[in-house]
């Protein structure tokens, strides 16, 4: 487990961007975002997009549940998506598609959909501290992301 802490938006994006920079080349890695609203998940995602070569903008999909971006070499797939407005799973969604698949994969409000967590992941928990302090508690369970956070 590693404790890292931003003190701005500009350093939430840049601890998201070392991550990407340490993942760019696992060919799959799931990371749990867990926070409050505010809490800066979509910031950090951007950061980690970056990272891993993206040059799009990187919004928070939470009207449209999942957006997927391909690096500028088109070689790295991110996923990207806010469960925050899920009401439940159906049928009309395939979402152990995205997170079983290959690439990034970024799930903001994760435990809403408990049952579908792959056994590997990153948690990220980030802690509110002030209205520009964030504490990040990074889990890592499994092998792909384990080389990255000992860095971190």
């Amino acid at each position: 487990m590693k404790i890292k802490n931003t003190y701005s938006a500009e350093e939430t994006e840049l601890l998201g961007y070392e991550l990407g920079l340490l993942l760019k080349d696992e060919r799959k890695v799931v990371i749990l975002l867990d926070g409050e609203l505010g809490a800066g998940k979509t910031t950090f995602t951007k950061g980690i997009a970056k990272g891993i070569g993206i040059t799009q903008i990187v919004n928070s999909p939470t009207f449209t549940i999942m957006k997927k971006y391909l690096s500028a070499d088109r070689m790295k797939t991110m996923y990207h998506l806010d469960l925050y407005r899920l009401d439940h799973v159906g049928n009309d969604f395939d979402l152990e598609e995205y997170i079983d698949g290959l690439g990034i994969i970024v799930v903001e409000w994760p435990f809403k959909v408990e049952e579908f967590l792959p056994t590997d992941y990153l948690l990220v928990k980030i802690e509110k501290i002030s209205d520009t302090e964030r504490k990040f508690i990074m889990q890592c369970e499994g092998i792909p992301c384990k080389r990255a956070v000992q860095f971190i």
